[in-house]
């Protein structure tokens, strides 16, 4: 069975030949079926439903070729949506000053889990900030990350109704 890096460089090379970026993998591998998702963008453009179908196929048939998933698995292919999953430093550097939330693999100071802003990033570790201090997380713990998007500044949050944070609703006295 392949690693997940073995795995992913054997995609990257695919995907960058279908003229699409290689975003990365995730690997979910389970005893009756395992989950492999792959992220693909489209450099100057958004994802279409056909780079996805197209790039689904073509790893497919590579997978079936070189074989290197054990058992049955399922394969998705996806853009990597508002909610990016950030897996480099050369990700991560293009996401300086954009909130983040990482998992680590081993606690650090206790906690797993991270919510903040990535101030800084180099080829060892991210740092983000987070409740007004820095963190720094070497890349080799960090088990998932992804960004957090701003809904509101890409003008996706409706603005609030009037009474919307007035409490309950109270009912007028039955009539009857």
């Amino acid at each position: 069975m392949a690693t997940n890096e073995q795995l992913g460089d054997m995609l990257a090379r695919l995907v960058t030949d279908l003229g699409l970026e290689y975003v990365g993998i995730e690997f979910s591998p389970n005893r009756g079926s395992s989950l492999l998702r792959v992220y693909i963008d489209a450099p100057g453009r958004p994802v279409t439903i056909e780079d996805c179908e197209r790039t689904s196929r073509e790893i497919s048939a590579l997978l079936d070729v070189n074989d290197p998933i054990e058992g049955r698995y399922t394969l998705e292919v996806s853009s990597p949506g508002l909610d990016r999953p950030l897996f480099t430093p050369a990700q991560f550097a293009r996401f300086i000053g954009s909130e983040v939330r990482v998992n680590t693999a081993l606690p650090i100071e206790g906690r797993r889990r991270f919510h903040g802003v990535l101030r800084t990033v180099d080829d060892a570790t991210v740092v983000i900030e987070q409740d007004g201090r820095e963190v720094a997380i070497a890349h080799t713990n960090i088990a998932k990350a992804r960004l957090v998007p701003d809904y509101e500044a890409m003008g996706l949050v409706a603005a609030k109704r009037r009474n919307e944070d007035s409490g309950p609703r109270k009912r007028g006295p039955k009539h009857g």
